[in-house]
């Protein structure tokens, strides 16, 4: 099991970054952020662009990981967002971590985008479907919908070394059937954050219905999990991961059981969303991780 913890955006640098130093010496595999023009679930709160926070992150660290969690279709091309993550990829050292989804309602309500669901899926097949050539192909020509592009140049390209893709890792975020085939087919792995549930034990069964989703789309694509990894946000769960090290620990037992590979969970905040104890966050660091590595 690998592990990650998602830092939201609402700091001044002065203050985050010591907090994603602090990531990589607690011995996270890998952290993220959010990346939204507003989010949902902090809607008052400051705010700051993911992309500069991650390359200013990848200046304050050294081996973790860096992600978003997730960027979306919302306000981005494909061909504009590429020049980014390739810079991204480049000041990391080839540690990015590129988690793309549908994206929120908020953020396309600001842009007075008012798509239903479906739309908005299909928007984010194209946007993914597009974003996956750009990363593996130079000279790139597409006519969609909602995304063309006409001969774009995409050197240097990812990083390449130690027998990785050739690619940054793409990474879908996937709750319904058709985005989940998405992530298999196009996708070096899923990302879910499970659902809304009242209760534990029913949102831990929306969870499994999602996992076996995935075994199922893996089958139909003639696709072997070895080498797919499946990362769980652990803390749309109605209990904070970090309540305590036992509850940590029961959620990366659960989450191994229905067959993930990564566990993120959020630092913890002064109050909701995801209140809890910076020392909680640093028992789990020092007695839960190492006996699930």
């Amino acid at each position: 099991m690998r592990f990650g913890l998602t830092i939201l955006p609402e700091h001044p640098w002065g203050q985050a970054a010591a907090m994603w130093h602090q990531a990589e010496e607690l011995g996270f595999d890998h952290a993220w952020t959010y990346d939204h023009l507003t989010w949902a679930g902090l809607p008052d709160s400051p705010w700051f662009g993911a992309v500069p926070t991650l390359a200013a992150a990848a200046v304050v660290t050294d081996r973790i990981g860096l992600g978003t969690f997730v960027a979306s279709p919302n306000y981005r091309h494909p061909a504009a967002f590429v020049r980014e993550l390739l810079a991204l990829d480049d000041i990391s050292g080839g540690r990015f971590l590129l988690g793309v989804g549908t994206g929120g309602d908020v953020d396309a309500q600001v842009l007075g985008q008012a798509l239903p669901l479906r739309e908005r899926v299909d928007r984010f097949v194209e946007f993914t479907d597009l974003l996956a050539r750009l990363l593996a192909e130079d000279h790139v020509s597409s006519e969609g919908r909602w995304f063309s592009a006409r001969d774009v140049r995409t050197l240097p390209g990812p990083l390449r070394g130690d027998g990785a893709p050739p690619r940054m890792p793409l990474l879908v975020a996937a709750n319904g059937r058709r985005a989940i085939r998405l992530a298999v087919e196009r996708g070096d792995g899923w990302v879910t954050y499970g659902g809304t549930a009242d209760t534990d034990e029913d949102w831990w069964a929306v969870v499994a219905r999602s996992a076996r989703c995935v075994d199922e789309a893996l089958a139909a694509a003639g696709r072997g999990s070895a080498g797919f990894r499946r990362y769980l946000s652990v803390d749309s769960a109605p209990t904070f991961s970090l309540t305590s090290p036992a509850a940590f620990e029961d959620a990366v037992g659960r989450a191994a059981e229905l067959g993930f590979t990564d566990v993120v969970t959020h630092r913890p905040r002064p109050e909701g969303p995801y209140a809890g104890s910076l020392a909680t966050l640093e028992a789990v660091a020092a007695d839960v991780l190492p006996r699930w590595r």
